[in-house]
C-alpha cells in the first residue's frame, strides 16, 4: 500500500495504449486540491495512441517504447520512472502485459482498470462475452496489477445495467463513462 505524506501528491505514472479517455479524466482529476497523486509521466507501447495529446496539452513527460523487446522497453521505463522518482502507475487501457519482475519492482504500486466486473471476463472482448451469456448487468474493476492476468486484490467494483438492444459498442460506451467515475473513486480509497 502506498500512503500519503503530508500534503505532497505522490508522484504517477499511466500507461496508456488507445484515445487516453481515463488518462485525460485522470489528469482531471490529479488537479484537483484534493486528489492524492500528480500525473507526472504518460507512457505508451505505440506512438500511435491518441491519448499522447494530453502530454502537449496538459505539459506532462511522455515517453514511448515498442515493447518489441520487452526486457529492453522495461529496463528503459524503470529507469525513467526512478529518475522521476514516480511511485504510483496507473494502468488506463495498456495492451500490453508487464513483466512478472516488472511487477514485483512497483509490487501494490500499480493498478488497472477493466472493462469486467471481475473476477468474470478477464482479458479482451468482455463486452461482447457479456452480452453472448445473456448477461443483466456489466461494469469495471479498479484492482492491484500481479502477475496474474486481471487476478489482482479488487478495490471498487461498478454495475451497468445491460439492456436488450445494446450492442458491444453501446455498452462499452455505457461501461467507459462509469469508469471515468470509478477510477478517481478507487485512487481516493487506496490514499486515504
Amino acid at each position: 500500500m502506498v500512503k500519503l505524506t503530508g500534503l505532497k501528491k505522490i508522484k504517477t505514472a499511466v500507461f496508456i495504449s488507445g484515445t487516453g479517455s481515463n488518462l485525460n479524466n485522470l489528469i482531471k482529476f490529479s488537479k484537483i486540491k484534493n486528489s492524492p497523486i500528480s500525473i507526472d509521466l504518460i507512457f505508451s507501447n505505440t506512438l500511435k495512441a491518441k491519448g499522447l495529446k494530453f502530454s502537449n496539452q496538459f505539459n506532462i513527460k511522455k515517453y514511448v517504447s515498442n515493447f518489441k523487446s520487452t526486457k529492453i522497453s522495461e529496463a528503459k521505463i524503470l529507469n525513467l520512472l526512478n529518475k522521476d522518482n514516480i511511485k504510483f502507475i496507473c494502468l488506463a487501457g495498456f495492451m500490453k502485459i508487464l513483466s512478472k519482475s516488472f511487477i514485483k519492482k512497483f509490487s501494490g504500486k500499480i493498478v488497472n482498470i477493466h472493462p469486467s466486473l471481475l473476477p468474470k471476463y478477464k482479458g479482451l472482448d468482455t463486452h461482447t462475452k457479456a452480452i453472448q451469456n445473456k448477461d443483466s448487468v456489466a461494469g469495471c474493476t479498479v484492482h492491484f496489477v500481479t502477475a496474474k492476468l486481471d487476478s489482482g486484490k479488487i478495490i471498487l467494483q461498478k454495475q451497468v445495467k445491460i439492456s436488450k438492444n445494446d450492442t458491444p459498442t453501446s455498452l462499452a460506451k455505457k461501461v467507459l463513462s462509469q469508469e471515468h467515475k470509478l477510477y478517481p473513486s478507487a485512487i481516493k480509497k487506496i490514499f486515504n
